[in-house]
């Protein structure tokens, strides 16, 4: 019942996308399409960027239209970002479903561990040597492409770093400009990642159809951070947000947190042990302490809560308990409930996007029996 009431949330959210119609689609993303569309057929290779947290909702809808679902393409590898974000269990699910039903590598990529891209270029070589015959003298190229956000400009630096290390070539490295808001690349630029044989990777602009393939994609792309915050309303992206995190397992295991020494409850100060170092201050959220003490009250706060989470006015009711809650945590002060919320549900997302708050992966992979059936 709980994830009845989840999804009703959902649904307030994914309203405000669809009253968006697609305005984060403007001319710079319609020319980006056309200009990757154009590429296509051109690169030996096609790597497809998604996000492990959603697998199905960002997945690149240029190329689901160019082939069907369950079409093989044997010249795209299918790569699940940020999967040291995602619940590593249900990305190997991920991962082996893909593999299953596209016929493609599929690989799970963590863009800030060393070894997760050395594998990725492994696999990127493989595939290229495969497609060129076996020839290790001979040039290739790949086409990396995703909708915003999803980490492509990280994967590349990292692709080419390594791979000009490796190839032990000096010379200035040319990096892609790297942000955590959707929309910063705008120009298809190419990088050389590997040698022998040579190959070189064109990093795109992310392109984000204006429309999606069910009512549940919206909110779920918005919490990941491949639409604009500013398009939306910062309440309903972090309703969602808590709404996932009551409706789940998560927050279960951070009971610990009040047996381990963490001081933290509410309607009091943070006094964490160990933690009083000068220039640390509690609306750091970059510190381990202040990550426990958020999490300490969400627990507290869901744990304690005498209402019914089935019903979706009892699980908005128990959020602004929460957010009330975190005000003193944030250290925010504010006259006003609508003064309060932006600055929580800043802080509240980038401990989500960052991993911070723990892992969660919003889509279940799909019953394959079921398919066959439909």
């Amino acid at each position: 019942m709980t994830a009845a009431a989840a999804e009703a949330v959902s649904r307030r959210l994914g309203a405000a996308v669809r009253d968006l119609s697609g305005s984060w689609y403007g001319r710079h993303m319609a020319a980006a399409e056309r200009a990757i569309r154009a590429r296509l057929p051109l690169v030996d290779l096609v790597l497809e960027v998604r996000d492990a947290r959603v697998p199905d909702s960002s997945s690149f809808e240029p190329l689901r239209r160019r082939r069907g679902p369950l079409e093989p393409d044997r010249r795209r590898v299918v790569l699940l970002n940020k999967a040291d974000l995602a619940d590593p269990s249900e990305t190997e699910e991920w991962v082996a479903y893909i593999k299953k039903q596209t016929s493609c590598p599929c690989v799970a990529v963590n863009s800030h561990s060393r070894e997760s891209i050395k594998e990725l270029l492994n696999v990127v070589q493989t595939r290229i040597r495969e497609i060129k015959h076996g020839e290790n003298n001979c040039t290739g190229t790949a086409l990396l492409v995703g909708i915003p956000n999803v980490g492509k400009s990280a994967i590349v630096n990292a692709m080419h770093q390594i791979g000009r290390i490796a190839a032990a070539e000096k010379g200035k490295l040319k990096h892609a400009i790297v942000s955590s808001h959707p929309g910063e690349t705008r120009d298809i630029s190419g990088y050389k990642v590997a040698s022998h044989p040579n190959i070189y990777v064109l990093d795109t602009p992310g392109v984000l159809s204006p429309r999606f393939k069910d009512d549940g994609s919206g909110p779920r792309l918005a919490l990941t951070g491949a639409i604009k915050d500013s398009l939306l309303e910062d309440y309903d992206i972090v309703q969602f947000l808590l709404a996932i995190v009551n409706s789940g397992k998560e927050y279960r295991k951070w009971d610990k947190l009040n047996k381990a020494g963490d001081t933290f409850s509410c309607g009091n100060t943070i006094t964490s042990r160990g933690h009083n170092n000068k220039g640390q201050h509690a609306s750091d959220h970059t510190q381990d302490f202040f990550v426990k003490a958020v999490r300490q009250v969400l627990f507290e706060t869901v744990s304690r809560f005498n209402g019914d989470l089935g019903h979706v006015d009892e699980l908005r009711r128990l959020i602004g308990h929460q957010l009330v809650n975190l005000q003193e945590v944030f250290k925010v002060s504010t006259e006003s409930s609508e003064d309060m919320c932006k600055p929580i549900a800043l802080k509240l997302l980038n401990l989500y996007r960052t991993g911070r708050l723990g892992h969660y992966t919003l889509e279940n992979v799909p019953d394959v029996r079921q398919e066959v059936v439909a």
